[in-house]
């Protein structure tokens, strides 16, 4: 890769910028930066050279941006995010193999990270940077090693493996149906129905597996989130479909129960995604076949 070395940004300058900008003023900014005030206003002087732009008006006492000023605010600030970013990811690997992972939320939090410690206890040289994404995006564009993926196995540049399918049921809280338990899939009909959003056919495709057509399908709270749809059906809202593997402890501790016994494979499935540039990643390598074994397990 060749940059322009006039193009790259001083992150000095950045500072001393986004400072004053925030502040609005280069007195106040020197104090925060530990810099004299005519240290900020060369550095800024210098970035406004650099740009070809007038970041500031100068209003008596003040500073006050300017619309170019108020239009490169943003990007600054994200430079110097990135920056930082860089440096804490660089630090935590130093002494060890870091591991930047996406992950879905819900399967992250549910799932991935209780299992954690065994992966980590047979792989004591590891730092993980473990954050939480719901689409796709540019791996190598944000510095990702590998995510975990549901859907079909379709990422732009990246190498999709498979994980595993997902299996939904029909759960409730025990005190949603003790009264009257369900005993048949139109028995599911008559009660309030949870849905996910991005999901809003679940239903459907459960109850035309059962041989039920019912409006049914269609009715009931909606929400964003796996972890709010758990919650909602633990008190007492409604009937959730619902992943085995999202909810093996409520399961266990009786806090929800399968309604009636009728498991929907779902057409998609859990695939490692794995950037083309980062196929022979050591530390993602081991983590795919560690999370085929817990799964297989």
């Amino acid at each position: 890769m060749t940059l322009s070395r006039s193009l790259i940004p001083d992150l000095g300058r950045l500072q001393a910028f986004e400072s004053a900008a925030r502040h609005g003023s280069v007195t106040q900014a020197g104090r925060e930066l530990n810099l004299t005030q005519s240290t900020v206003s060369r550095q800024i002087r210098e970035l406004e050279a650099q740009l070809g732009i007038t970041l500031f008006e100068r209003v008596r006492q003040r500073v006050v941006l300017s619309e170019a000023g108020r239009k490169f605010l943003p990007d600054a600030r994200k430079l110097l995010e990135q920056g930082e970013a860089a440096m804490l990811r660089a630090m935590a690997g130093s002494k060890a193999a870091l591991l930047r992972l996406a992950t879905l939320p819900t399967f992250g939090s549910r799932w991935l990270v209780p299992r954690l410690p065994g992966f980590l206890q047979a792989h004591r040289g590891v730092a993980l940077d473990i954050a939480s994404r719901s689409a796709p995006f540019d791996l190598e564009d944000q510095g990702f090693d590998a995510a975990i993926h549901y859907g079909q196995p379709i990422w732009a540049n990246a190498t999709c493996r498979y994980i595993c399918q997902e299996v939904i049921v029909p759960v409730a809280s025990p005190a949603l149906v003790e009264a009257e338990p369900p005993r048949t899939p139109d028995d599911l009909t008559r009660l309030p129905l949870l849905h996910l959003a991005t999901r809003p056919k679940a239903w459907v495709d459960w109850f035309r597996q059962a041989g039920v057509e019912t409006q049914a399908a269609f009715q009931g709270h909606r929400f964003d989130q796996f972890t709010m749809v758990i919650q909602a059906a633990h008190a007492g809202l409604g009937v959730a479909l619902l992943p085995l593997y999202l909810i093996e402890q409520e399961l266990a501790a009786a806090r929800l129960r399968v309604v009636v016994d009728l498991p929907l494979p779902t057409e998609n499935g859990y695939h490692f995604v794995m950037p083309n540039s980062k196929l022979d990643h050591p530390v993602a390598n081991e983590l795919y076949h560690w999370i085929v074994s817990q799964v297989g397990a």
